[in-house]
């Protein structure tokens, strides 16, 4: 990877592949290979929010997955340059640990890289609640006390907790009402420009992506199909899937 591009870019994927075993065929036969990503490619500007859409199944979160090293047995190369990253889930209330108060599952990634004093990693728990919208009050309660948006607002406060530099958000909305979508995007977006956030923001709902992404990726089993400047490829597609997306979706090419 050159200098320019180290400079450029925040994130770059180049050919990557990634395979889970499948069923056996046969009593004493390995396991056959079902090939979830095919030659994935691109790079992500700093500063961007890059779109990742694509039908369910189609191999997005997989993407996700890889480019944190949470899937770490793959074909390619993935460059990062920054310094820390981090994701949010679809399902806030899956993803925190309902036997914690919210302010210990904001201090925990603290913890976890040290460095801080109990009374200092407090405080920033409390500031960032106020940061995503919540009142410090809510430090002392369990998810399980929290509305959905609530939830998804600690999520994002948690995931931001080390101050990354890009930020995943895996369908992040696409489990509120719609009122409550609004207000997370509108969240997502403050954030993005406060905190100079790159984001990767996957969702199906080609309008979402439309109202906030720079750049799209339309994803078509395991493989993208398509990408540019988000306003190109809805007014201008190219593939036949992302015209059929857009269809269903209900932009007209006129």
């Amino acid at each position: 990877m050159s200098g320019q591009e180290r400079e450029n870019f925040l994130l770059t994927v180049r050919n990557l592949n990634v395979f889970f075993d499948g069923k056996a065929k046969g009593l004493w036969k390995q396991k056959e290979k079902i090939q979830v990503l095919r030659d994935v490619s691109f790079s992500m500007k700093r500063g961007e929010i890059l779109g990742l859409v694509g039908e369910s199944g189609c191999g997005k979160s997989t993407l996700a997955r890889t480019i944190l090293h949470i899937i770490r047995d793959y074909q390619g190369e993935i460059f990062s340059s920054a310094g820390c990253s981090q994701m949010v889930f679809q399902d806030p209330f899956g993803s925190l640990n309902p036997a914690r108060k919210v302010g210990w599952i904001l201090e925990e990634p603290l913890k976890n890289k040290g460095g801080m004093e109990k009374d200092e990693r407090r405080q920033k728990a409390l500031q960032m609640l106020k940061r995503v919208g919540l009142d410090e009050k809510y430090a002392d309660r369990y998810p399980r006390e929290l509305s959905g948006g609530q939830r998804q607002r600690v999520a994002i406060a948690a995931a931001l907790m080390l101050e990354p530099e890009l930020l995943i958000a895996d369908e992040p909305v696409s489990a509120l009402d719609v009122t409550i979508q609004a207000q997370i995007l509108e969240l997502l977006l403050q954030l993005h420009k406060e905190m100079n956030l790159s984001v990767l923001f996957i969702s199906h709902d080609l309008r979402v992506v439309y109202q906030i992404c720079d750049r799209v990726m339309i994803m078509q089993k395991g493989h993208i199909v398509e990408q540019g400047e988000t306003g190109a490829v809805y007014e201008n597609p190219q593939a036949a899937y992302t015209k059929e997306l857009l269809a269903a979706a209900g932009f007209s090419e006129d």
